[in-house]
C-alpha cells in the first residue's frame, strides 16, 4: 500500500501557536471551517503559510484566501477575531487575488494596538477549508514560532493521493469569484448582518436591502435569481448552494453566519421539495405533519407522563386492596403527585408546542395557565344555564352564550394554539412598534390565541365529541360485539385529539346510574393493546434510548396510562400505533361479544379488581383476562412482525420536522 503523502504548513505570523480548539471564537474552534491552528501574535507581520496562488482577498481585509498548486488544498488566514467589524483599517495588504507567493514571503501587516484599542481579538487562525475532503489529519506543534517556519504536517488522504499520483485533482476554489461578486453587489461586507443558506438559496439579512443591485446578481454566472421574502434577500444558486455558501463565508468572516438558522433552513425547504403532489400523497403527508407536530411537542413531557402513570398504578392498588382510602389525606397527596402532570397538561404543551412550532413558548405556556385556571375549571363543570346544538351554556361573555370546556388534561387545542400564535405573533411584530413590543405583543397574542380557544375551538371540539359519543352508544346499543370493534379500534385515535372526554361522562353516568358500564370495559382493552405494542418494541429494539422509554411506557399503560406508549413510541412510529390498534379492535370486540361488565373507572391491566362484580364474581372476571391476554398477544405479535423496526428510529430523526406553508426552496 503506497504511503500517503505529508503536507506541510507554516505559521503565517511570530507568535505562540495554540491548538484550534483554544481559539476563542466557536465556528474555527469547533472545526466548522476546517483543520488548523491559531497564533497569538508578537508582532503584525503576516507572510504566506503556504506557496500558491492567492485566491480570496476579503473585501475588509481581515481574511486572505490561498490555494496550493500540487495538492490543491485551500487555506484561509483569519486576522483577529471579529475583525469584519473594523472594516479594513488595522490592515495592509501586500498582494491580491491571482498573485503567486512562496511560504515565508509577506503578505500583509496589522496593527495589534488598533484592534486591541477596539476591543478585538489579536488571533491569527488558519484553517484548511477543504481539509474533510483532502487530510486524513493534521498535527499542530505548538510552542513558540518564527513566521514562516513549518507548524503543521497532514497526511493526503487516499482519495486526493491517489487522483494527484494520477493528475486528475480537481480545480478548487472556483466559487470564489462569484462569491465576491455577490458580496460586493449586495452592498458589500458592511451592508450584510448574517448570511444563511437552504437547499437552493444563499439567504442574506441585508442592513439595506435598497442598496443591492438585484439585476447584476441575478446575471452573474452561477446565480439563478433573485428572490425577497420574509426579510431576507435571496440569491437561488441551486445545487451548488453549500459551495458558494462556504465561498462567501470564507470573505465575510465566519462570525456573519449562523449554523442554527441554516440547519433549520435546510431542514424547512427539504420539506417543501418533498413535498407530494398527488391528492392521497398530500393527506398523507399533512397526516404526517400533524402526528409529528403532536409527538414532537409531547415528547419532551413523556417521561414525566409514564412516571406519573406508575404511580397512578401504585395508587390504584393501594385503594383496591384497602390500603388506603379515598377520603384520606395520603391519598390526596399521592394522586397530585401522580396527576398534576396530567392536569398541568396544556401548560407543558403549550410550551412544547411553541417551541416546535416557532411561537413564543412562554407565552404559550401563559396561554395553557389560563386554559387550567382554577376558576374556568370550575365554571366549565358549573351548572348549565341552557343549550346549543347540544352543547351545554355554562358561562357568557360580554353577554354572549358561551360553552366552557374543560381543558385539564388535553393536548391537540394547545397544539393548534401554538399554530395560530405562529403565524399571529410575525404579524404583531411587523404592526407594534418596537418600543411597544414587549408589553404588547404578549398581551394581544394571550388575548386572542386564548379567546379563539375558548370562544370557538372548544365549543367546535366539544360539539364533535357529543356527535361521535351519541353515535357510539347508539352502535353498542345495535351490537356489542361490533360497537367493540369499531370502538376499539379508533378510541385512541379519538385521545389524540381530545374528542374521547364526551365518552367519559357516558361512562360515569352509567357506573353512577347502574353500578356499571360495558363502554368503560371496551375502552380498557384499548389500554391493554397500547401497552402490547409498545412492549413488543421494548423487547425487540437493540437501541438503548427506545428500550429506556418503552419499558416506563410499556408499565404505565397496563397500569391505564396510555400516553407515553402513544405518544413517546407507538404513534410516532406510525406502523405500531396502527397494529396496538387492530389488537384494541380485535379486544373490544371480543369484550363485547362476551358481555364483560365493569364496575369501576380504573381499567387496563391494573384494574383487574374492577371487573369484579359486587354481587359475586361473574364471567365478567375471566372474560377481562380472556380478552386482555388475546389483546396483548395480536398487538405484541403485528407489532413485533409488522409494526417496527430501529431503521424507523432514524427515519424520523432525518425527516423534515417543520415547514411553513407558501415556502419555496
Amino acid at each position: 500500500m503506497a504511503k500517503m503523502q505529508a503536507v506541510t504548513i507554516a505559521t503565517p505570523v511570530n507568535g505562540e501557536v495554540i491548538p484550534l480548539k483554544a481559539v476563542k471564537d466557536p465556528v474555527f474552534s469547533a472545526g466548522m471551517m476546517g483543520l488548523g491552528f491559531g497564533v497569538q501574535p508578537s508582532d503584525g507581520k503576516i507572510v504566506a503559510p503556504v506557496s500558491g496562488k492567492v485566491t480570496m482577498v476579503a473585501e475588509t481585509k481581515h481574511a486572505l484566501g490561498f490555494a496550493t498548486p500540487d495538492n490543491n488544498l485551500e487555506v484561509l488566514v483569519h486576522l483577529g477575531i471579529d475583525t469584519v467589524e473594523l472594516k479594513g483599517k488595522p490592515f495592509d495588504l501586500k498582494v491580491g487575488v491571482g498573485d503567486e507567493v512562496q511560504t515565508g514571503d509577506v503578505i500583509a501587516t496589522m496593527d495589534l494596538a488598533a484592534i486591541k484599542a477596539a476591543n478585538k481579538q489579536q488571533t491569527v487562525i488558519l484553517a484548511v477549508t477543504n481539509s474533510s475532503d483532502k487530510l486524513e489529519s493534521l498535527d499542530v506543534h505548538d510552542g513558540t514560532a518564527t513566521a514562516g517556519t513549518e507548524v503543521a504536517t497532514g497526511r493526503l488522504n487516499a482519495n486526493t493521493f491517489n487522483a494527484k499520483r494520477k493528475g486528475k485533482l480537481p480545480k478548487e476554489g472556483k466559487y470564489d469569484q462569484l462569491a465576491t461578486d455577490i458580496i460586493k453587489n449586495v452592498g458589500g461586507v458592511e451592508n450584510i448582518s448574517s448570511l444563511i443558506h437552504c437547499i437552493t438559496r444563499l439567504r442574506f439579512y441585508l442592513k439595506d436591502e435598497s442598496k443591492a443591485n438585484d439585476d447584476v446578481v441575478a446575471n452573474l454566472k452561477g446565480v439563478i435569481d433573485v428572490a425577497k421574502a420574509g426579510g431576507q434577500y435571496q440569491v437561488i444558486i441551486g445545487p451548488a448552494v453549500t459551495d458558494v455558501y462556504d465561498a462567501v463565508i470564507k470573505q465575510i468572516g465566519p462570525e456573519l453566519s449562523n449554523d442554527a438558522e441554516t440547519a433549520k433552513a435546510v431542514a424547512e425547504t427539504t420539506a417543501a421539495a418533498n413535498r407530494p403532489t398527488t391528492t392521497w400523497g398530500k393527506i398523507k403527508w399533512a397526516l404526517s405533519s400533524l402526528i409529528g407536530v403532536i409527538t414532537g411537542s409531547m415528547i419532551p413531557v413523556i417521561g414525566l407522563l409514564a412516571a406519573s402513570g406508575i404511580l397512578k398504578g401504585v395508587l390504584a392498588l393501594l385503594t383496591t386492596f384497602k390500603l388506603v382510602s379515598t377520603t384520606d389525606t395520603t391519598y390526596v397527596i399521592i394522586n397530585a403527585m401522580g396527576d398534576s402532570v396530567f392536569y398541568f397538561l396544556p401548560i407543558f404543551v403549550g410550551f412544547t408546542a411553541g417551541k416546535k412550532l416557532g411561537a413564543d413558548p412562554v407565552i404559550m405556556g401563559i396561554i395553557g395557565g389560563v386554559l387550567t385556571y382554577p376558576a374556568l375549571v370550575t365554571m366549565a363543570s358549573g351548572k348549565a344555564i341552557g343549550s346549543v346544538l347540544g352543547m351545554s351554556i355554562n358561562a357568557t361573555f360580554f353577554g354572549l352564550p358561551v360553552h366552557m370546556a374543560s381543558y385539564t388534561y388535553s393536548i391537540f387545542p394547545m397544539i393548534a394554539g401554538a399554530w395560530l400564535a405562529s403565524k399571529l405573533e410575525p404579524w404583531l411584530k411587523r404592526v407594534i412598534p418596537t418600543v411597544l413590543r414587549m408589553i404588547f405583543v404578549p398581551l394581544f397574542e394571550v388575548i386572542i390565541v386564548s379567546g379563539v380557544i375558548i370562544l370557538f375551538l372548544g365549543p367546535i371540539i366539544t360539539m364533535i365529541s357529543t356527535g361521535l359519543a351519541n353515535a357510539i352508544v347508539w352502535i353498542y346499543n345495535l351490537s356489542p360485539s361490533i360497537s367493540g370493534l369499531i370502538i376499539g379500534g379508533f378510541y385512541q385515535v379519538l385521545v389524540i385529539f381530545g374528542l374521547h372526554w364526551a365518552v367519559v361522562p357516558i361512562v360515569a353516568n352509567d357506573i353512577a346510574s347502574t353500578g356499571h358500564s360495558y363502554l368503560n370495559a371496551i375502552i380498557s382493552a384499548t389500554m391493554v393493546a397500547q401497552g402490547g405494542a409498545v412492549m413488543a418494541i421494548a423487547l425487540k429494539s437493540k437501541l438503548a434510548n427506545i428500550k429506556e422509554l418503552a419499558w416506563p411506557a410499556t408499565i404505565s399503560a397496563f397500569s391505564g396510562v396510555t400516553e407515553p406508549a402513544m405518544y413517546g413510541i407507538n404513534l410516532k412510529y406510525g406502523r405500531a400505533f396502527v397494529t396496538a390498534s387492530i389488537g384494541a379492535a380485535v379486544g373490544g370486540f371480543l369484550t363485547g361479544l362476551m358481555r364483560v361488565n365493569m364496575w369501576g373507572f380504573t381499567g387496563s391491566l391494573i384494574g383487574f379488581t374492577s371487573f369484579v362484580n359486587p354481587k359475586g364474581m361473574d364471567f365478567s372476571f375471566w372474560g377481562f383476562w380472556i380478552a386482555s391476554i388475546v389483546t396483548v398477544i395480536v398487538s405484541f405479535t403485528l407489532t413485533w412482525m409488522f409494526g417496527f423496526k430501529d431503521e424507523d428510529v432514524n427515519a424520523v430523526k432525518t425527516a423534515p420536522k417543520k415547514r411553513h406553508l407558501g415556502e419555496t426552496a
